[in-house]
This record gives C-alpha cells, structure tokens and sequence, in this order.
C-alpha cells in the first residue's frame, strides 16, 4: 500500500471506501460523510488493477489528486493498492495499521452484493473476508438485506437521499455531451475535474 495522503490521527476504527473514483462525486463523499458516528477516520483506497473493470479515463495519479483535495471535514487518508479485492486489502490495512484497529469497509448495495456474490475461485472467502472486517452498506438503487449468517457483521448505513443516479459514470457522460455535470462533484475538485476530462 502506497499513501498519497497519511492521517496523523490515532484510530480504533477505520472506515476503508475502496473504488475506482473516475472522478469522485458527491454520492462517495456523501457515503464517507454518512459514516463519520461509526469511525474515527477514513481512507480512501483506489487498486491499481480492478478485478470486474477495465483501467480507463484518468490516471492513478489523478485519482490520488482528486481524492486528497477533498475536505471531508474529517481525518483522511488516501492511498494505493496493487491488490483488487476487498481481503487483500484489509490484510494490507492490518499490516500498515496494525491488527487492533477494528476495520469497517464502506459501499453501496451494488457493491456489497457484487463482494458476497463474487467467484472467488474457492469456498469460504467471504467468510473469511467478514472475520477481517465489517461492511456499512448505504441502500443505493434499493434496498440491501443482508443474509441471516451474517448480519451481526453487515449493518446498515443511512445516507441522505438524492444520491442514487449520481455516478462517475454520470459525471463523464455529461461532460462528453457538453451538459452541465459540476454539481454532481465536490466542489473543491470541480476545476481538476475540468482540466482532466475536457
């Protein structure tokens, strides 16, 4: 794991929001926002390789610029990873962070229902995965019901509405079609986000 940024702050509970953030929108930041009464502090990880997207539109570099730019009104970190998947990078989080943090991994009910249906090539890995750490899922697009085994590690997470249907997605096709797309990102990245992809 390669830190961009690095938090001073001394954490017992991390909340972890890994994803691609081609740009980052208001509906992440929202999602970390939402999580502030159930962690101390967040770190934004962005993979070097995804395992169920191709790599495209900005760089990696230009990912970490636009993270580290935002003002959650919290601390923060941002970092790297080699690894895709959500295991290795709560392992990779343990050894930089050490084994007593407690992690919390947030996401919406898209991606929790892609990370407990995944093919992970053998038996027993999301049980494994929910032993490192929990998951806070936001409803998006949804409701998520998580099943009965595991619901003491997969909890809720309310977030205010309006945010379903904003994506990065979203945000790059309004661009590419000249349409109005600056308030569906954080303020302070509206100008990066010009100037990477116009």
């Amino acid at each position: 794991m390669q830190f961009y940024r690095r938090s001073r702050t001394k954490t017992a509970r991390l909340g972890v929001l890994a994803g691609s953030f081609n740009p980052p929108t208001i509906a992440h930041l929202a999602l970390a926002l939402s999580a502030q009464g159930h962690i101390d502090e967040l770190l934004w990880v962005v993979p070097g390789i995804f395992p169920h997207k191709e790599y495209f539109g900005a760089t990696l570099e230009q990912r970490l610029t636009m993270l580290a730019s935002l003002d959650p009104h919290m601390p923060y970190s941002v970092a790297s990873t080699e690894q895709g998947l959500f295991i290795d990078i709560a392992r990779e989080c343990k050894s930089e962070f050490g084994n007593r943090q407690q992690l919390v991994f947030l996401c919406g009910r898209d991606a929790a229902e892609r990370i407990l249906t995944w093919d992970y090539g053998r038996e027993g890995v999301v049980v494994e995965m929910l032993r490192e750490f929990e998951l806070l899922v936001a409803d998006r697009g949804g409701n998520f019901e998580p099943p009965a085994q595991w619901k003491a590690r997969i909890r809720p997470l309310a977030i205010e509405a309006g945010h379903d249907e904003i994506s990065s997605t979203e945000v790059r096709d309004r661009i590419t079609r000249g349409e109005a797309w600056e308030h569906l990102v954080p303020a302070e990245i509206v100008a990066l986000v010009r100037e990477i992809y116009s």
